[in-house]
Parts: C-alpha cells; sequence; structure tokens
C-alpha cells in the first residue's frame, strides 16, 4: 500500500511514518531527508537546495519531482512507499497522481496530524536528531533516550533552520501552500485528520487503527 502523512513542521509526521514503516515494512520518503542528503553529498541540486532552504524557503516543485521519481518508479519500493510531508501543494499533487499513475500505483491512505502553531514552535525548538541514524529527540521530553541513545550523543545536534524566525515562515508557508491540498484530498474517503497534539503512542494507535491492524 501507498501512504501519504501530512502536517506542519514539527508535527511528528517522520516518527509516526517510521512507525508505519516498521510494522509494514514499507519505504518512508522524506523530501526534508532527500534534500539534506543531496546537500550534505555536496551535489550541485544540494547546493541550491541549501541556498533556498537557508531563507527559510522550501525546495522547487522541479527539484523534489526530479528526486521522488526516481523512487517511485523503482520497483524494490513499488506499492510500498509512505510519503511523508508530500506533496506540499496542488501542483506537486496533482504530478505525485501521474508519476502513479503512469506506473499503475495509487494511494491508499491520506493521514493528516493536525497541530496548532503554539505546540509546533515549542516542539521545534527543543527538538535534536541524530546525524547518524536519523531519528529525533526531545530535549525536555526524552531524557532518558538521549542519555542511551545506541549512536551516542555526540551525534545528536540541532537542525540549522531550527530557530523562531524560520519555524514561523516555514509554518505560514505550509498552511497557505498545503491547505489547498488538504481541500484537494479531504472529500475522498481514505482521508483522516487526526488530532496532532497526542501524546506520540496515541496517534500511533489511532494510525493503525485507521490501517486495520
Amino acid at each position: 500500500m501507498n501512504i501519504i502523512i501530512f502536517g506542519p513542521p514539527g508535527a511528528g509526521k517522520g516518527t509516526q511514518a517510521q512507525n508505519i514503516v516498521n510494522k509494514f515494512n514499507l519505504y518512508q520518503i522524506s523530501t526534508g531527508d532527500l534534500l539534506r542528503d543531496e546537500i550534505k553529498n555536496k551535489t550541485e541540486v544540494g547546493k541550491e537546495i541549501e541556498h533556498i532552504v537557508s531563507k527559510g524557503d522550501f525546495a522547487t516543485d522541479d527539484i523534489v519531482n526530479k528526486l521522488l521519481k526516481k523512487i517511485i518508479t523503482n520497483p524494490t519500493y513499488r506499492n510500498r512507499i509512505v510519503f511523508d510531508g508530500y506533496p506540499r501543494n496542488l501542483e506537486q499533487a496533482n504530478s505525485l497522481e501521474t508519476i502513479l499513475n503512469s506506473d499503475n500505483q495509487s494511494i491508499n491512505f491520506i493521514l493528516f496530524l493536525k497541530v496548532s502553531r503554539e505546540i509546533i514552535e515549542r516542539r521545534i525548538l527543543t527538538r535534536i536528531t541524530c546525524q547518524k541514524c536519523n531519528k529525533t529527540f526531545n530535549e525536555d521530553l526524552d531524557n532518558n533516550e538521549i542519555e542511551n541513545h545506541k549512536c551516542g550523543i555526540n551525534y545528536l545536534k540541532k537542525r540549522k533552520d531550527d530557530n523562531k524566525e524560520t519555524i514561523v515562515t516555514r509554518y505560514e508557508e505550509y498552511m497557505k501552500k498545503t491547505k489547498p491540498v488538504l481541500d484537494f484530498y479531504s472529500s475522498r474517503s481514505y482521508f483522516y485528520e487526526i488530532d496532532g497534539s497526542q501524546k506520540i503512542q496515541q496517534i500511533t494507535s489511532k494510525i493503525e487503527q485507521i490501517l486495520g491492524v
């Protein structure tokens, strides 16, 4: 099955996507991770992405769609994909449907984690991410997990763009561009809105219930 999981930056999409991946043996596509990998590998595309992101903007649709198409059409991941935070706008939504249809695939579930900006700000300003395994922690809530993290605390870093100014920019950009996408999908029978302010395990249980576990 193919799943889309939506939510503003910091809503916990990545955590829930990873839970789904582990439970159902699926493959997670995070546009953020794809873009960060390009930056990390210092590719030409990566340099362009870094310049865009440093201003609080999103990478262009052309860049994102090109990176995604290579994975979507790969037989290894066919009908086994969790789209984490994509599509972000109507053009991307239409592009995704075109790519999937051309490969005889479709979306089976759409999950939307609804969270207020106040909660998002608090979460992002206190989060750290492991540069080795990509696992994310909250400095206020995950003290034990941080101390005992298998990769070691030296790999735990804050993202460069995790500051209040960038958070506000990204949230407002998200609301402006992504709301039409939610409206586009919301009438479909496989669209589900979930309270993303709940604890992680509560959200996970709700998602598993929706997916029929």
